[in-house]
């Protein structure tokens, strides 16, 4: 699969989307996210770590010996 970049002007960005859209074989990605995928998959699964409760807390006066350094 290929993926292109385009610049579309405002006034004529809801004409080409409307456009793109009737086309069975182009998959359309939020257009506003100027996020990696990979990037927010990551995000994602680390709230879902959170809420399973797979994660580690560190207490302020133990970060520096936490992270090793002094």
């Amino acid at each position: 699969m290929k993926q292109v970049t385009l610049n579309i002007p405002e006034n004529k960005f809801a004409f080409f989307m409307q456009l793109i859209n009737s086309l069975n074989f182009v998959q359309v990605t939020d257009p506003k996210s100027e996020y990696n995928p990979e990037f927010v998959d990551k995000i994602k699964q680390s709230r879902q770590e959170y809420k399973d409760g797979n994660f580690i807390s560190v207490e302020k006066e133990n970060l520096k010996d936490f992270l090793g350094i002094e």
